[in-house]
């Protein structure tokens, strides 16, 4: 996709985002079958990581060049998009290296947290100190709030309500691109994990 105004971008982020926040189906799955959920997590990366560099070989693979061309971004165009590789493998290590609740809290992290920072922070964004390497303060508190918000509804717990929206609100600030769809996770259920008892 070729950018022509701020509003293909925008259409594009929330095209992006709107994929995203379909890696909170995870947790309803891993209540059915933890192992089945894994292996569809794992084809699924497999599958987009073949499809992905076919397509770079000038390969059209159905439906899968097409979404990938539509939610690339700039920075993406002429590579590898590695965006949903690290997002399958965020949520399969949520997954292996956390019971629920806390995998659950982890995997809501990176698809609302992560998801809802980026696009208020593209949409109502203005307020960018430098401290924050091109991050807004709205895009922040939207991610807090997110994940406070998922947090309490999974736990019922304030305290781990709190630390998890902190722990995710930290990492997404971290200037990490497609990398924090493997370090959110992680982080955020390793604080929650922390507080279980």
């Amino acid at each position: 996709m070729i950018y022509t105004s701020t509003a293909d971008e925008m259409r594009t982020e929330l095209f992006r985002k709107s994929i995203h926040f379909l890696i909170a189906i995870v947790p309803s799955l891993a209540v059915i079958s933890k192992v089945g959920t894994l292996a569809l997590l794992g084809m699924g990366i497999l599958v987009y990581a073949y499809s992905e560099t076919l397509r770079l070989s000038g390969v059209v693979v159905p439906i899968i060049s097409q979404v990938t061309s539509m939610a690339a971004r700039k920075r993406d165009q002429g590579h590898f998009v590695l965006g949903p590789v690290t997002l399958g493998l965020g949520a399969m290590l949520a997954l292996l290296l956390y019971p629920a609740p806390a995998a659950s809290i982890a995997i809501y992290a990176l698809a609302f947290g992560d998801g809802l920072a980026s696009l208020v922070g593209k949409l109502f964004g203005k307020i960018r100190p430098a401290l924050l390497m091109g991050k807004s303060i709205e895009g922040s508190f939207a991610c807090f709030f997110a994940v406070f918000f998922m947090a309490y509804r999974v736990s019922s717990s304030i305290p781990v309500a709190f630390i998890a929206a902190i722990t995710a609100t930290i990492i997404e600030l971290l200037p990490l691109k497609d990398f924090d769809n493997i370090l959110m996770p992680i982080g955020v259920g390793f604080a929650v994990q922390f507080l279980q008892p």
